[in-house]
C-alpha cells in the first residue's frame, strides 16, 4: 500500500469518528418550554389513578407456597339424579328424559313377528259379494307356525273385517270383496295386527281383491254365437227354397240376408257386450285361506 492510500484512509477515519460525537446531541429545548409552563408532579397526581393497596404495601418479596398441608378429605361425586332435564336458556330446544335405564316395550317387552310372516287358516264363515263393508268374518289356523320365541298352534284364532265390497256391474265387472285381518286372540286377549289376504279357496289372490269372474269376453262372445246362430238359420232357409224351381231364384237371398245380419253383429258385438256383467262371489264357510302379515307384529311376553 502507497504512502497516497494510507493518507487518505487516515483521514477517512477522523472523519466518521468526528460525526458520531455529534449524533448523541439532543435538542432538550421542548423539554424546558414543558417544565415553564407546566410542573409534571402535579399532573402524575391529579390524572393517574391510585395505586392498589395491594401493590403499596408490597415490599417487592413474593410469598413463598405452603407445601405442607395436605387434603384431608376426598371430593365427593354425587350420582346423577333418575329424571334429568335439560333446558336451554333460549327455549327453542329443551330435552327431557325421564327414567333413565328403563326398557322400551317393542325392544324388551314384547316378542316380534316379522311382517312377511304366513298362516294357513280355514274360514268359519261364509262370505260372498253382498256382505257390507265391516261385516266380520273368523278364521282358525290349520297349520302351526313357528317363530322366535313364539309358536302359534293349529287353532289359534284370528278375526277380520269387509273393508270394501260390491256385487258384479256394467263393463264385465265381477263381484268384489276386500278383506284384513286385524286381530289375533291369544287366550282371554287380543292383539291388534294388519295381515292381508293371498290366497283365498285355492286360488291366488293379487292386491287383496277377491273378485268374481269377468264377464266381458262370455258377453261377447254370446253376443258372437246369436250373429252365427242368425246366418246358420239363413243357410238352411236357402236350401229350402233351393228345392223346388220356383224357390231356386230366390234361394240366394236368405244366405245374403245371413251374411249382412253377422258383419253386423261381428261389429257391434264389441259395444254391447259393455252391457254384460260379471259373476257373484260366494266362499263357503271351512274354506281354506293363506294370510300375510303386512306389518311387524308385537306379542307381549
Amino acid at each position: 500500500m502507497n504512502i497516497k492510500n494510507k493518507i487518505l484512509i487516515l483521514f477517512i477515519l477522523i472523519f466518521v469518528s468526528g460525526m458520531s460525537s455529534y449524533a448523541f446531541e439532543l435538542d432538550t429545548s421542548i423539554d424546558d418550554e414543558i417544565r415553564k409552563n407546566y410542573n409534571p408532579s402535579k399532573l402524575e397526581n391529579d390524572i393517574l389513578p391510585d395505586l392498589p393497596n395491594s401493590l403499596k404495601n408490597n415490599t417487592g418479596t413474593k410469598a413463598k407456597p405452603d407445601y405442607t398441608q395436605k387434603a384431608t378429605t376426598n371430593p365427593t361425586i354425587s350420582a346423577p339424579s333418575a329424571n334429568i332435564e335439560t333446558d336451554f336458556s333460549s327455549g327453542l330446544n329443551k330435552v327431557i328424559k325421564t327414567n333413565i335405564g328403563e326398557n322400551t316395550y317393542s325392544d324388551f317387552e314384547a316378542i316380534k313377528i316379522k311382517k312377511g310372516t304366513k298362516f294357513k287358516v280355514k274360514s268359519q264363515t261364509k262370505v260372498s259379494d253382498w256382505n257390507t263393508p265391516g261385516a266380520r268374518m273368523t278364521f282358525v289356523s290349520v297349520e302351526p307356525v313357528v317363530a322366535r320365541y313364539v309358536s302359534f298352534p293349529v287353532g289359534t284364532t284370528f278375526k277380520a273385517v269387509v273393508e270394501d265390497s260390491h256385487q258384479p256391474n256394467f263393463g264385465g265387472n265381477g263381484g268384489l270383496l276386500k278383506i284384513k285381518t286385524d286381530t289375533l286372540l291369544q287366550g282371554n286377549s287380543s292383539q291388534n295386527m294388519d295381515a292381508k289376504i293371498i290366497k283365498a279357496d285355492g286360488k291366488k289372490i293379487f292386491f287383496n281383491n277377491i273378485k268374481g269372474k269377468r264377464g266381458y269376453i262370455s258377453g261377447l262372445c254370446k253376443n258372437v254365437s246369436k250373429g252365427e246362430r242368425f246366418y246358420q238359420k239363413s243357410r238352411q232357409m236357402s236350401k229350402r227354397w233351393s228345392s223346388n224351381p220356383v224357390g231356386t231364384i230366390l234361394s240366394p237371398l236368405p244366405t245374403i240376408v245371413g251374411v249382412v245380419g253377422y258383419t253386423g253383429n261381428l261389429l257391434v258385438s264389441p259395444i254391447t257386450s259393455l252391457w254384460s256383467k260379471g259373476s257373484h262371489i260366494t266362499i263357503p264357510a271351512g274354506a281354506n285361506y293363506t294370510i300375510k302379515l303386512r306389518q311387524d307384529l308385537y306379542l307381549s311376553k
